[in-house]
């Protein structure tokens, strides 16, 4: 984050972990287009910034596994800002393929424990925020109603580590909404969308299309949803 001017007072203040590309970086250009001051969080610098200067979002370098590149990330936007409105954790791994621990640890540590670590460094400032929201891109292929129904998609498809570590990241969402009372904080299943991660299945829509569900989520009011699993077409059973 260089060179950041000051926002302007009442502004929405975003961070999105993760952003520098598919569904987060369309959801960045999205709420920047609506007027937020959203940092675009990446581990990347060169790439980071890059996508940042392309949407006119403020990058901020942010490693969701790195207890100490999470707690500089929040430092810096507390001294700019002064506290977050909205946070949405984006950064996720699909971790498919043959299955061991050391997968299994990295794709935990990515997709479930880096929801805590930015969550935890991101409290304080959130609790500033006269309407704090908190959105958890996460899946139904974490959703034990889903991949046991032989009519949807998700009992289909082997990704044994994606769906157990969603399944994590959905359940540190509602716990969080019960343990947070005075942040909303929801998960949402964005849907089947072409990124990198998705490549090899060659299956999903446009990513702008699936960040406007994250968006949805991101600008509730201060009367909106908390503890919830969503998609476009309302909540999910979990």
């Amino acid at each position: 984050m260089r060179g950041a001017v000051p926002s302007v007072p009442g502004m929405t203040i975003t961070l999105i972990t993760g952003a520098n590309k598919g569904i987060g970086f369309a959801t960045a250009k999205q709420l920047a287009e609506a007027g937020h001051v959203v940092y675009l969080g990446a581990r990347d610098p060169e790439r980071g910034e890059k996508a940042a200067a392309e949407i006119g979002a403020r990058f901020v370098r942010l490693d969701v596994t790195d207890d100490a590149s999470v707690r500089d990330a929040l430092s810096a936007i507390d001294a700019a800002e002064g506290r977050l409105d909205v946070l949405v954790h984006n950064a996720g791994v699909l971790a498919d393929g043959p299955v061991d621990g050391a997968k299994a640890l990295q794709a935990f540590d990515i997709n479930a424990v880096g929801i805590v670590r930015v969550t935890e460094a991101a409290l304080p400032l959130l609790r500033k925020s006269a309407n704090p929201t908190v959105v958890t891109v996460s899946s139904s292929m974490g959703s034990f109603w889903a991949v046991t129904n032989p009519e949807r998609p998700e009992s289909g498809l082997p990704l044994a580590l994606y769906a157990a570590s969603k399944a994590a990241a959905t359940m540190l969402t509602v716990q969080y909404a019960k343990s947070q009372p005075g942040i909303k904080f929801n998960a949402v299943e964005p849907g089947p969308t072409a990124t990198d991660m998705t490549a090899a299945w060659g299956i999903g829509r446009a990513p702008e299309e699936s960040a406007a569900v994250v968006v949805r989520l991101a600008t509730l009011g201060p009367d909106g949803p908390t503890g919830t699993l969503q998609d476009e077409n309302g909540v999910l059973p979990f």
